[in-house]
Parts: structure tokens; C-alpha cells; sequence
């Protein structure tokens, strides 16, 4: 993993310099420059439009009582997008376009989701009892570190005190 990483940040600079001198020799300097000013700021109204969209949704998903994972994993695609969009480049910006489509991260989606599956497990427990399994089916036990505590519930006092008045005892 870690050449991976070195490779990328060694041979990506080095591809986005040889792009810009093809554009640039191509078109010129200034429109080369303009192009990747232009590229940013559409990025930017992109992120900010498909963001806000990608909020309403996890909203919508939480008041409905379920977990947003979909509207998660868009909002970290789009955040990725916007970084690369605002790195100047043609390589990084045409990956950071892709990545505001909605075809493109439903495909990452499913990959990722399909590498994931078999190598994760999720129980939730009540009172000892599996409420939702895994992908092993019910258990009656859980598997691996648990984690026990116990919770008083708070509430609010039902007379506040007035301002400047005494707590009673």
C-alpha cells in the first residue's frame, strides 16, 4: 500500500505536467490557465448543489428512522471530487467530474460493497438477544470484544427554577 501511495504522488504531478504542456502547446497559455480556473469554479457549484441534495436525503433517511449509508458514501465521493477539482490539473479534474456522477458512484459503490461482503459482520443486541444478525444468521452470542455498560435515564426537572429564586432541597 504504501507504494501505491508514493507511486501516486510521484507519478501523478509528473502526469499532470505533462498534460498541461500538451494543452498548453495545443490552445495556449492563457486559455490553459482560464480552462483550469474555469474547471474550479464549476467544481465548486457542483459540490455545493450535488452537497446540499446529498444533505436533504441523509436527512430525509434519518427522520425516516434509517441509516443513510448510500447518502454517506455519496457526500465522501463528493467530498473527494471537490479536492481534486480543486487541485489544478485536467487529470485530477476529469477523476473529480467522474466522481459528481451518479452511474460512476453507484459502480464504486457496488464494487466496494462486493469486496466488503463475507469479511464484515454486524449483531445488534438487546437484553442478550440478537436483534439483527450478520451475514452468519442469528447468534445467541456475540462474537469478539463486547462492550456492557449500564445507563440511568435523565430527565428534566418538572418545576424549573424561576430566575433568582432558590433550588429546594
Amino acid at each position: 500500500m504504501g507504494i501505491l501511495l508514493l507511486a501516486a504522488f510521484i507519478g501523478v504531478p509528473l502526469l499532470e505536467v505533462a498534460v498541461f504542456i500538451e494543452v498548453g502547446e495545443a490552445i495556449g497559455l492563457w486559455p490553459t490557465l482560464a480552462t483550469v480556473v474555469l474547471t474550479a469554479i464549476i467544481g465548486t457549484w457542483c459540490l455545493r448543489a450535488q452537497g446540499l441534495a446529498t444533505l436533504a436525503r441523509a436527512r430525509a433517511q434519518l427522520d425516516q428512522g434509517a441509516l443513510p449509508t448510500r447518502e454517506l458514501f455519496d457526500g465522501a465521493c463528493l467530498l473527494i471530487a471537490g479536492a481534486l477539482l480543486l487541485t489544478p490539473g485536467f487529470v485530477t479534474d476529469g477523476i473529480g467530474f467522474l466522481l459528481f456522477l451518479p452511474p460512476v458512484r453507484d459502480l464504486l459503490r457496488g464494487r466496494l460493497a462486493r469486496r466488503m461482503e463475507g469479511r464484515t459482520e454486524t449483531h445488534i443486541y438487546v437484553d442478550g438477544q440478537e436483534v439483527r444478525g450478520g451475514t452468519n444468521g442469528p447468534h445467541n452470542r456475540p462474537h469478539g470484544p463486547v462492550i456492557e455498560g449500564e445507563f440511568d435515564e435523565v430527565s428534566e426537572p418538572e418545576d424549573p427554577p424561576k430566575k433568582g429564586g432558590r433550588l429546594r432541597p
